[in-house]
């Protein structure tokens, strides 16, 4: 497990134990690769347009041979407001599990539930801009994972949560943002 991991997952757990000490119901959302305007500079996407439009080469990471669950940033609001207005309600003792928790708490995975191949995520900016990246292919970087994918199976089903955001359109949304806000 990366020390990453390691906080997402003790914050869950001090979360929880707030949750079942106290009867406050929570709610833990876990986000996955989240892009679209006025997201984080330091993230694939932003990085990647940036280069790609000022003729600079991208690093592509394990030779190419990764995949993330990107999640357009309307999708992710999407999430949080269907979970903001269903908070978790405290469990019936006898209909749970030997393993479960009567606290009123509950995880949710925030993604696109589909994985994109890191290779078909560039060449949707290279199609929003219309050119071709200069690629550097590196090895895979201490602690980074090769694949991630959001199982939104739970929110689905509780929340009736359903990504609509097309990785193409997400990216073109992106790209004319990027354009006018950095005159591109």
């Amino acid at each position: 497990m990366s020390l990453y991991a390691a906080t997402k997952k003790s914050n869950e757990m001090m979360a929880h134990s707030y949750s079942h000490l106290y009867d406050l119901p929570t709610t833990g959302l876990r986000f996955f690769t989240v892009y679209g305007p006025w997201g984080r500079p330091d993230m694939a996407l932003f990085l990647f347009t940036d280069a790609i439009l000022n003729n600079r080469e991208i690093k592509v990471f394990n030779n190419g041979e990764m995949s993330r669950d990107f999640t357009y940033i309307d999708d992710i609001v999407d999430g949080i407001y269907k979970a903001l207005i269903s908070p978790p309600k405290r469990r019936q003792l006898e209909k749970l599990s030997t393993d479960s928790s009567s606290a009123p708490y509950e995880i949710y995975n925030i993604g696109n539930n589909s994985p994109v191949p890191l290779m078909n995520f560039i060449k949707a900016i290279e199609n929003a801009t219309g050119k071709e990246a200069k690629k550097n292919f590196l090895p895979l970087q201490p602690g980074d994972v090769v694949s991630t994918h959001a199982d939104c199976t739970k929110i689905i089903q509780n929340l009736h949560y359903s990504p609509s955001t097309s990785l193409q359109t997400g990216v073109d949304q992106l790209v004319q943002w990027y354009k006018q806000h950095y005159k591109k």
